[in-house]
């Protein structure tokens, strides 16, 4: 994903509040061990205010990575509104069979605002057709937000459908399970390039009647890729 600065406002300090943590939030557990810091995906499993944190110690490979008593951490989290981090220490690890560890709780967390509904550089293949799913076509979604995709099609899709669907597949952390997504969308841009022996139709879609599951997975999928590669943020 290629970020703009146009996504972030300058951090600030929020309260620990602000960062709406949930048990189960999804979050990154960044290591300073090494000259370049070193990115882990980890949860919430609950806390005590002012005393400590616990979350899952992360896994690599099928097993959890080393934290010893005292080491820097910083973990970043997405708030719902911000991207929030914090500088934290491990106080106690707790291996087999529950892997967990308790770490400080953060005396300043900082909060950096985003402005738009971000979208994220994706390779899906996908299918488009009539609200009722007739006369689909192969396409392939190039870049996915909670809000819309942007799809590249070689054949024309019908411009009098009012209301489109877009069919495609989504793995759900945290085991990669396939989750099949169906949305309605309505077609907001049309734009045709030509691609070595014929023409290529991209298409700005908006979604209309995104299910609330579907929307927090898009959503999770999003803020990692802000988290992790802001490289795919487009």
């Amino acid at each position: 994903m290629h970020v703009g600065q146009a996504h972030e406002l300058k951090p600030e300090e929020i309260d620990f509040e602000s960062m709406n943590l949930q048990v189960g939030t999804r979050l990154q557990l960044i290591t300073h061990r090494r000259i370049k810091p070193v990115q882990h995906f980890s949860s919430l499993i609950g806390y005590l205010k002012d005393e400590y944190i616990i979350l899952k110690i992360p896994m690599e490979n099928g097993a959890p990575i080393a934290l010893a008593e005292g080491e820097r951490l910083t973990i970043r989290v997405f708030s719902g509104i911000k991207v929030c981090s914090f500088a934290c220490t491990v106080e106690r690890v707790f291996m087999r069979p529950l892997f967990y560890v308790h770490v400080s709780f953060p005396k300043s967390v900082q909060g950096t605002s985003l402005r738009t509904a971000m979208r994220v550089k994706v390779d899906l293949p996908a299918r488009l057709g009539g609200a009722d799913h007739a006369g689909q076509q192969a396409c392939t979604i190039v870049n996915l937000s909670v809000s819309g995709a942007l799809v590249e099609s070689k054949s024309r899709v019908p411009q009098d459908d009012e209301a489109l669907t877009l069919q495609f597949t989504l793995n759900a952390p945290p085991d990669n399970q396939e989750v099949q997504v169906a949305t309605r969308a309505a077609i907001r841009n049309v734009n045709v390039v030509q691609a070595g022996d014929g023409e290529l139709f991209t298409y700005g879609l908006q979604f209309t009647a995104l299910e609330a599951g579907h929307y927090t997975l898009l959503q999770n999928m999003t803020y990692e890729a802000l988290l992790a590669d802001r490289q795919k943020i487009v």
